[in-house]
């Protein structure tokens, strides 16, 4: 909430912004209006003023103020939004999604898991309209949060994307970044990969029968029949179910809160 000061700065700002649009604004009404637009940030006010002035040619609103506020408060736009959503089913893809996505997604899931990608995106943008114009009504921040995908390397990219957008703050991105880095590679880790590259390693003792477990495992993949593979792409879809699950979960959780 601004301060009484800030209340009164606001004001003349209003003032001062109807001016220039050839508008005379009386100073209760200034007041009105700077009392509205206190449960946002100054810095999002001052903008939204700075854009009113260059980009209206009629009066000025609070409707109009309102509007460049909120378009500027980090939330995607509807196609974005959606493209983000889809990025949830691959399993190996780590995704940096709103509070708002995920609620739409879950959602819109009935009529995706049906096959109906047209109608599933309808469901969703409609949703989505409906959760962001609840959540600006509201003030509530744009909350951004990372959906773990199965890929390493993913994470990290899309964790430094999330960051260099904004849409992390710096400090927690670095914190994921030093969650997700790599361990530097042993011994054994060289051992490991040499079943994929070929090259010789001295694994421990110890660590030498868990390799022979893993190449037991994989020639037993190697000899899986077509029954076998039908089953393991069978486990493969259920994980992705069993993620979307988690996401509808916690969006169902979100919109108990709210």
């Amino acid at each position: 909430m601004l301060s009484f000061a800030e209340t009164a700065e606001l004001s003349m700002a209003i003032c001062a912004t109807a001016e220039t649009l050839g508008q005379t604004l009386s100073a209760p009404a200034a007041k009105l209006m700077a009392e509205d637009l206190a449960e946002h940030p100054m810095e999002a006010i001052a903008n939204a003023l700075w854009a009113c002035r260059r980009e209206l040619t009629g009066k000025l609103t609070l409707a109009a103020i309102l509007q460049r506020v909120q378009a500027a408060d980090g939330r995607p736009g509807k196609d974005e939004a959606w493209a983000i959503a889809m990025t949830t089913n691959d399993e190996s893809e780590t995704v940096v999604l709103t509070d708002e996505i995920q609620l739409a997604l879950a959602a819109a899931k009935p009529v995706l898991d049906a096959g109906d990608k047209i109608g599933a995106r309808m469901a969703f943008i409609s949703a989505y309209e409906r959760f962001v114009s609840q959540a600006r009504e509201n003030a509530k921040p744009v909350n951004w949060h990372v959906s773990v995908g199965f890929d390493a390397s993913r994470r990290i990219q899309a964790v430094t994307k999330a960051v260099e957008l904004m849409r992390i703050p710096r400090e927690r991105g670095q914190k994921y970044l030093a969650d997700l880095s790599v361990t530097p590679v042993t011994e054994n880790g060289r051992a490991l990969a040499g079943l994929i590259t070929g090259e010789v390693a001295r694994p421990t003792a110890k660590f030498r029968e868990k390799l022979q477990a893993v190449k037991d495992s994989m020639l037993e993949m190697r000899k899986a029949n077509d029954e076998k593979k039908i089953e393991m792409r069978i486990d493969a879809a259920n994980e992705l179910a069993d993620r979307r699950a988690l996401l509808i979960r916690q969006a169902q959780e979100l919109e108990s809160r709210s």
